[in-house]
């Protein structure tokens, strides 16, 4: 059914292109967008998007380019009223005429040079929209996926799945978590859960590790993918050692003011896995193999406070 919508979405977008409208021309390129989106084809849709937001932007310039058009018109009918009255004027001399001929001539120029600047400014401004438009659609793209995932998918609108020989897998979880967070309010849990995650972002992200994702109070990432060689089984570990330092140091601080804090498990392993998109909406990048099963194995049999 959606491959149907598609094909009347094409048709309604070609009748536009042929009669040259860019009110139907821009809501065409918005209709695929979203089924494009929904039937899971991202470049189509991605493709679609930008030229929503071109023909949008195009419209907006040509209705103001209009108004300043008019703008014109106006003073130029004015000059040639003006112009004509004052050939009536036969009392008045040469030289008065003169003087207000180059009057005119000042004003129709400084009329010119304010349309120029006015068109220029407009175009700068489209431009700069449609920029800032575009990075910050890559930058919600580059949230979800790692950048080389991303830009594969922007260019042949699939990202294939790979296999990867030594990726080092971290799993971290906290003791206890049902228990503490039966203590804590629902704001207060994830105000907890947030800054513990956000550190542990930060930490990887320095060590060149790949953030997998989270699930409730378990943390997975990945060193080695997608680029190979990226960070070394040491560069996790050490990633790993400094997630527990600050854990540490966060219950100390939490302890001494009456707050229940969480106590975290750190296990890792190192070995084949394959990695990949899955899914259509909502899509993530996810690595599967014995390799992430016995990192998650060794994090539940860990101690906690060690890695």
């Amino acid at each position: 059914m959606r491959r149907v919508l598609v094909d009347h979405a094409l048709k309604a977008l070609a009748y536009s292109d042929s009669i040259g409208n860019p009110r139907l021309i821009m809501g065409a390129h918005h209709r695929l967008y979203r089924l494009y989106r929904e039937v899971g084809e991202q470049n189509e849709a991605f493709i679609h998007l930008d030229r929503y937001l071109i023909a949008k932007d195009s419209l907006e310039q040509i209705m103001q380019t209009k108004g300043a058009a008019l703008l014109i018109s106006r003073m130029e009918y004015e000059k040639v009223l003006l112009t004509d009255s004052l050939a009536h004027q036969k009392e008045l001399d040469i030289k008065a005429r003169e003087v207000e001929k180059q009057k005119l001539i000042r004003n129709a120029s400084f009329g010119g040079l304010a349309f120029v600047a006015l068109f220029a400014g407009i175009f700068l401004f489209q431009r700069n929209r449609i920029g800032k438009e575009k990075k910050r659609s890559d930058e919600l793209l580059l949230n979800i996926l790692p950048s080389e995932v991303a830009e594969e998918l922007k260019a042949n609108g699939e990202a294939k799945a790979k296999e990867f020989a030594e990726v080092t897998i971290l799993f971290t979880d906290f003791k206890g978590f049902t228990g503490i967070s039966e203590k804590l309010s629902a704001s207060d849990l994830v105000a907890e859960l947030n800054t513990c995650f956000k550190t542990f972002d930060n930490i990887i992200t320095a060590k060149g590790v790949e953030k997998i994702k989270t699930i409730g109070d378990a943390y997975m990432a990945a060193g080695g993918l997608p680029v190979p060689g990226q960070c070394s089984a040491a560069d996790v570990v050490y990633a790993a050692l400094e997630m527990q330092d600050f854990m540490i140091a966060r219950k100390a601080e939490r302890d001494a003011q009456g707050l229940p804090a969480f106590q975290m498990r750190a296990g890792i392993h190192t070995g084949p896995v394959v990695a990949g998109i899955v899914g259509v909406k909502k899509f993530a990048y996810d690595i599967w193999g014995d390799t992430v099963n016995i990192a998650s194995r060794m994090e539940s049999a860990g101690e906690v406070g060690r890695v």
